[in-house]
């Protein structure tokens, strides 16, 4: 969801979009009318990368929630703003308000001026993870115990039993937790706590490396894990069109908003010992969309879209995270044009398979 100013690319191209409540509010219901099943709010309390204004998540995640009937809203919040404890109740009741639709993404962080402008500790990137995994580890047992005990390094719960528990929904155990991150570290977090492994934008061979580390990890853990990624998507009549499109928008890119963005997340992969973290090894013209989503590849005809996604689906993506430069039009397009095509190519599979 847009709930930040500027749109999904840092360009002076134009985008139909906004990051107001009403505009949101439309997209939700667009969205569930045209096959979608989850939304992401994003999480943002700095200005950075060309964004001025944003919502916070968690109540913006709340108002569409109860703007929709079937669309499940992932909150993104971050661990060190938020209590584990207060969050676990926040989207309980969420969960109750919308019938089973609640579910969080939870981001370790990368923007230092968000924590230490409100005077909170900013922890070194593997610390940052281990808290991450002690937050997650604490929902999950609030949601789902009780009189829990945790004897953690950053959050310790005596006896405590969160009534009432998360809606009760046939095959899930509890609210799901998505989380991303590039590192290895983020990999092996992922695997051994989350539901959901997020990735930024990867080719395909990108995303098998990531997909066969977190892989592993879960099975380590005795857990199995499911997988989205992070893809921009430009579908036009023809491929030249969409790509004359992506050359526009990179050719209009606001310089100084991705410079300062490149400067702010060099920190994020150079903080890694193996320099694997976010944005490591995204060029220019990968930052103009912020989270690589131009990488995905999924520009060109609603063809050649679909069939990069079964592609994708066969290396194990359960879920695209999609942008778009226009929202509303691009969402119902996708539903319209793109999405059939999906199913029908899954459907042929299954037949051959």
């Amino acid at each position: 969801m847009p709930n930040v100013s500027g749109g999904l690319v840092v360009s002076t191209i134009e985008q139909r979009t906004h990051w107001g409540y009403e505009y949101n509010r439309d997209l939700a219901r667009i969205a569930e009318n045209s096959g979608f099943e989850y939304a992401l709010t994003q999480v943002r309390y700095a200005a950075s990368y060309g964004a001025s204004e944003q919502h916070e998540s968690t109540a913006f995640s709340l108002s569409l929630l109860l703007a929709t009937e079937r669309l499940k809203v992932i909150a993104a919040v971050h661990p060190g703003l938020w209590h584990p404890g207060v969050l676990a109740k926040w989207i309980i009741t969420a969960d109750h308000l919308s019938g089973g639709r609640a579910a969080v993404n939870v981001v370790s962080g990368w923007l230092k001026q968000e924590f230490v402008g409100f005077g909170e500790p900013w922890l070194e990137h593997d610390e940052r993870y281990r808290r991450t995994g002690e937050f997650i580890q604490a929902l999950r047992g609030l949601w789902t115990e009780q009189g829990f005990d945790l004897r953690g390094d950053f959050y310790r719960f005596h006896d405590a039993t969160l009534r009432p528990a998360p809606v009760d929904v046939p095959g899930r155990a509890h609210p799901e937790i998505f989380f991303g991150g590039n590192s290895t570290v983020a990999r092996a977090t992922a695997g051994a706590h989350a539901d959901w492994y997020f990735s930024n934008g990867k080719d395909l061979d990108g995303f098998g490396e990531q997909y066969h580390d977190v892989t592993d990890a879960a099975k380590t853990a005795g857990r199995a894990i499911r997988f989205g990624l992070n893809g921009f998507m430009i579908a036009r009549d023809s491929q030249a069109e969409a790509r004359e499109t992506l050359r526009e928008i990179v050719a209009k890119a606001d310089r100084p908003a991705v410079d300062g963005f490149r400067d702010a997340v060099r920190q994020a992969g150079a903080s890694t010992s193996d320099k694997k973290g976010m944005w490591a090894d995204s060029t220019y013209e990968d930052l103009v969309q912020y989270n690589d989503g131009f990488r995905t590849g999924l520009i060109g005809t609603p063809e050649e879209i679909a069939e990069r996604i079964i592609a994708f689906k066969r290396r194990g993506v359960n879920l695209f995270l999609l942008g778009y430069l226009h929202f509303q039009e691009e969402v119902q397009q996708f539903g319209a044009t793109v999405l059939p095509l999906v199913r029908e190519l899954e459907a042929e599979e299954a037949r051959t398979a």
